[in-house]
């Protein structure tokens, strides 16, 4: 009995047990191995806060210099006079280097966000395999066309932007395809080569 007490006592004692598995985060057969929803967060992220950086460096130049031509020719002349223009100066500088790093950050952030929405509806409209430079080089021409039609671009400037954008859509998708390799991720084309390869033999 009293072997039977001890044996309750210490199952009571134990401390329950928890389960540490965590949900999922990484997918070996999605783009970069990370879930669309991540990726989108992970670009959009990324792409406005290098364009508030961006934004805020170019928009503090612009605005000192703005400031200093507006004074240029009411200089002070006195040192009480020249501490309150510099104090001035750096104001108007930080001030608008803020707000153009704001908006330049919102820019970039929400265009990188449509490349990636559109790069992933691509994707859902193909098999497995079609997560490829395919669907980003489509996203990305996209994408570029939807920008240079709300910005109202000429001819022109709309199609050196496609080719830009065709450009990086390349870069950047291959650099998704050879990430996906090292990590044994099927590629939509390569296997279309493989599968062309074996029937050939045949």
């Amino acid at each position: 009995m009293n072997t039977s007490a001890d044996t309750l006592q210490q199952t009571a004692e134990q401390p329950p047990q928890t389960s540490n598995t965590m949900p999922p985060t990484l997918d070996e057969n999605e783009r970069l191995s990370m879930l669309p929803t991540q990726r989108l967060m992970t670009g959009s992220f990324a792409a406005a806060a290098s364009g508030f950086l961006l934004g805020t460096f170019k928009g503090g130049q612009e605005a000192g210099y703005v400031f200093r031509a507006e004074n240029a020719h009411r200089l002070p002349t006195s040192q009480r006079g020249w501490f309150f223009y510099h104090k001035t100066k750096n104001y108007q500088a930080a001030y608008g280097g803020v707000r153009e790093g704001i908006k330049m950050g919102v820019k970039l952030g929400g265009w990188t966000a449509a490349f990636l929405l559109a790069e992933q509806a691509v994707d859902s409209l193909r098999p497995d395999e079609g997560k490829d430079a395919l669907s980003t080089v489509v996203a990305a021409t996209g994408t570029t066309g939807a920008f240079s039609l709300w910005n109202r671009f000429p001819a022109a400037t709309a199609a050196r932007t496609a080719r830009l954008g065709i450009g990086i859509g390349i870069c950047y998708g291959l650099l998704q395809d050879a990430l996906g390799l090292v990590r044994g991720r099927k590629i939509g084309y390569i296997e279309d080569i493989r599968t062309l390869r074996e029937s050939s033999k045949w």
